[in-house]
């Protein structure tokens, strides 16, 4: 056998990582840390101010490096390993999620307490419930199959544990990770074989709930009076100042922007330029055709990730499948809160896009995620050539 033969041989035994999601990762982590340090940066700031900025990319650039490691480590551990213990990491979801109440371990930004802080450093516990939620969904999905057309015994028992997480999420408060979170889980079971009319009266309910909150919330009601008319006198130095300003950043850009740096809004003008509000920059900077291309590989991924989970199920794994189509689900939803925000679309929420806001905990989230997504599609490589997971 001569060496071409050899490495035939091995390429076609050896399942290779599937270089779609990948391309699609790098160029959106290369693309956002592009654009936070130019949402960090300001021409002609001084010398303390620049000194800032370079720590914001470094800090930005260190995430990276940590969520990789992260998703290395998930993408070698066998999908079995989190099908056995789903129960336990829906417990420390909650757990989670009640330690941030904690007065010594739970920090609070800005009147929300959503971090835990350990040895300096700051979690969100959101993030890490959105990838313990979706592990939890997947793993209930299937052990209850037979059960899916039932509330009793198919949703009920899933129920209560959804209602508690939401309760804490209410508590921080955090409408956006809810809303991610609440989608994540229905998306799953109805991918699952949730029937129709539970799927449906659940949704209303939901709904219904989250209109009587807003409605019996002062600040969440004015803020959707704000988004319904940002240019008013009354809200447009207040609830709807994020919102306008995006829009001025928006409208800036036109087709092809102002350039990388360019941008006004990132001068003071628009909180949270790198993080909730970073495609505002991207819309003023890149113009119109640098959103298109975003939006574009957010699809490539999300598809992507719809098509390792189809193939999964084809297997007979539906673990697997669910989970897969999951993180295309749970990416779909908040890049269309974050943009939909961004853009005066959806009332403001703040939410980070996937890959591209600054932010450690949610990079983390997000490619733990991808950890997960390319561990399915290599067993499904290792089933397919005949092998064993």
């Amino acid at each position: 056998m001569t060496r071409f033969e050899e490495f035939d041989d091995f390429r076609l035994s050896a399942p290779g990582v599937d270089w779609e999601t990948i391309f699609c990762v790098v160029a959106l982590l290369a693309f956002g840390t592009v654009m936070v340090f130019s949402a960090t940066s300001s021409s002609g700031a001084g010398d303390a101010l620049a000194a800032a900025n370079t720590g914001e990319l470094k800090r930005h650039l260190a995430s990276i490096g940590l969520a990789g490691a992260a998703a290395l480590v998930v993408y070698r551990v066998p999908l079995s390993f989190w099908f056995r213990w789903s129960g336990i990491i829906g417990g420390l979801c909650i757990i989670l999620l009640c330690i941030v109440f904690l007065p010594v371990v739970g920090k609070s930004v800005n009147g929300a307490r959503r971090w835990i802080q350990i040895a300096g450093l700051s979690i969100q516990a959101s993030e890490l419930v959105k990838v313990g939620a979706l592990i939890f969904a997947a793993a209930f999905t299937v052990k209850r199959q037979e059960f899916m057309h039932s509330f009793s015994r198919g949703f009920a028992p899933i129920a209560i544990p959804m209602v508690v997480v939401a309760f804490l999420l209410m508590q921080q408060p955090d409408l956006g990770a809810t809303a991610v979170v609440a989608a994540e889980i229905m998306g799953v079971l109805f991918l699952g074989g949730l029937s129709m009319n539970i799927f449906l009266s659940v949704g209303a309910v939901v709904i219904g709930f989250v209109g009587f909150m807003i409605y019996m919330t002062p600040w969440r009601l004015s803020r959707v009076l704000a988004y319904l008319d940002p240019w008013s006198e009354e809200y447009v130095l207040g609830q709807s100042y994020q919102l306008s300003h995006s829009l001025i950043a928006f409208g800036r850009g036109e087709l092809f922007g102002v350039g990388l740096g360019g941008s006004v809004e990132k001068l003071n003008y628009l909180p949270e330029a790198h993080t909730d509000f970073i495609m505002a920059v991207i819309a003023e900077e890149t113009g119109f055709a640098g959103v298109i291309l975003v939006l574009f590989i957010f699809y490539w991924l999300i598809r992507r990730a719809f098509e390792i989970g189809r193939q999964a199920i084809k297997l007979e794994r539906y673990f697997a499948g669910l989970l897969a189509e999951g993180v295309g689900l749970w990416y779909g939803v908040q890049v269309i809160i974050n943009v939909g925000v961004a853009s005066g679309a959806l009332p403001t929420k703040g939410l980070t896009l996937p890959f591209v806001s600054f932010g450690g905990s949610a990079l983390l989230s997000s490619m733990i995620a991808i950890g997960l997504l390319l561990r399915v599609d290599r067993e499904n490589k290792i089933l397919m050539r005949g092998g064993q997971v």
